[in-house]
């Protein structure tokens, strides 16, 4: 309940001071019942199987037909069991998803062919309660790496998850899948488009091992709209790169990491190269950023939101490569937990990153401050750093000339907590 409440009371602060599109609809949540979370024809439930967690650790989102799905994977070659199923599965039947299962406690990484047996057991038994095909069904796992599934209480929880499908349990499913997170994330919005209006939802999961190209996190992402599978993939992955890969708690990009759309083509039907699918991209983007900013704030003993912003560069790649060299500085991260306006690392990091600049025409600010002018000109007031610095969040805008490349990644700071929670994470 505490960390529910918690939830809660960080959703609805950064959905007030989100800059939401035009045509979006923010429907926060403000209790703990929260009527009809998932978009029409689709549902989810929740079970405690006992993996590692005396909780909730399994859930089951499903659909009423067969929808149009998109997803994107870790880039790790390392990846887990369930990782390479649910692509198998995606590459033949991205028309026909089901269902997706998936369970906290034990992320089935680096388990080898018992591995891929065991999450291939999960597709089928969930496709047996539902009676649909195996290939219908996406797996998703998190948690340790490196140990085997207990596949009794996983097989045995699965036998229950479908009578406890519901359409307002979205905080339920957001919370079983937890592993080190201090509060579940979830949001739902909706946006009006020509043929009607349509409804997008989301949960997300992730604490620590979090880099760009995706890390310890999952996203389950559902809507009513109706949805060409290309088409979907096309937003999604765009989407995806603005949002999940562009955060950053420790620079660790973890073996489980998935974000999956499913539209159960209900609601209004969109088209490519029309306004509507602007509007509908502009809504998942703003979801999907808001559930990372989420991922964030709830980094591994985080205290601090912190933006990144690099303009004025040569394209947007060097601004990227700088932007992510700066939020993933340990130096940086430090600074920013000590509150120490030590421009010096944030300059320093951008000169390793590979972006090609002028050192001469650098130009920093914290919100508004500016702390250094081009020709490394430094004059600023230390009590006013400290005074942003010691906000919860606050943005670092760093200008490298006079180019068109701009680049924002959002980061948090490192503290001693990370360690104390990373030194004993198996235990």
């Amino acid at each position: 309940m505490q960390k529910l409440q918690k939830g809660l009371k960080i959703i609805n602060e950064l959905s007030a001071t989100t800059y939401w599109p035009e045509s979006v609809i923010p429907m926060q949540p403000k209790t703990e019942e929260y009527p009809e979370f998932w978009p029409e024809g689709f549902s989810s439930g929740v079970v405690a199987a006992g993996i590692k967690y005396d909780r909730q650790d399994m859930i089951l989102l499903s659909t009423d037909a067969p929808s149009s799905t998109a997803a994107v994977f870790t880039s790790n070659l390392c990846c887990a069991a369930p990782v390479i199923l649910s692509r198998t599965h995606l590459q033949h039947s991205s028309s026909s998803i089901r269902a997706i299962v998936c369970n906290s406690g034990n992320a089935n990484a680096a388990t080898g062919d018992k591995g891929l047996q065991d999450a291939s057991a999960m597709a089928e038994a969930v496709a047996a309660q539902l009676a649909i095909r195996p290939q219908e069904v996406l797996v998703a796992s998190t948690g340790v790496i490196g140990q085997l599934l207990p596949m009794d209480k996983v097989l045995n929880g699965i036998k229950h998850l479908v009578a406890n499908l519901k359409r307002d349990s979205g905080i339920e499913t957001a919370q079983a899948i937890m592993t080190t997170d201090t509060f579940p994330k979830f949001f739902t919005l909706e946006l009006m488009l020509s043929g009607g209006r349509v409804r997008l939802s989301g949960i997300a999961k992730g604490s620590g091992m979090i880099c760009p190209n995706m890390a310890t996190m999952l996203a389950f992402l559902a809507t009513d709209a109706a949805i060409e599978p290309s088409l979907l993939h096309e937003a999604l992955e765009s989407a995806n790169r603005n949002s999940f890969n562009a955060i950053t708690v420790d620079g660790d990009t973890s073996t489980n990491d998935m974000a999956v759309i499913l539209a159960s083509g209900k609601g209004p039907e969109i088209m490519a190269d029309s306004t509507d699918f602007r509007l509908f991209y502009q809504a998942l983007e703003a979801l999907m950023i808001f559930l990372a900013k989420l991922i964030v704030i709830d980094g591994e003993g985080a205290t601090k939101l912190v933006e990144i912003t690099v303009k004025g560069a040569a394209d947007n790649r060097d601004a990227e490569l700088a932007a992510r060299t700066i939020a993933q500085s340990s130096l940086v991260k430090t600074a920013i937990h000590g509150e120490d306006a030590n421009w010096g690392r944030i300059i320093a990091a951008a000169g390793r990153s590979g972006a090609n600049f002028n050192q001469n025409d650098l130009e920093l600010f914290f919100d508004d401050l500016p702390l250094l002018k081009p020709g490394f000109i430094v004059d600023f007031s230390e009590e006013k750093a400290a005074e942003i610095m010691a906000k919860d969040s606050y943005t670092v805008t760093l200008r490298l000339g006079d180019g068109p490349g701009c680049s924002t990644v959002w980061t948090c700071d490192l503290s001693k907590e990370y360690v104390e929670i990373n030194g004993s994470y198996r235990s």
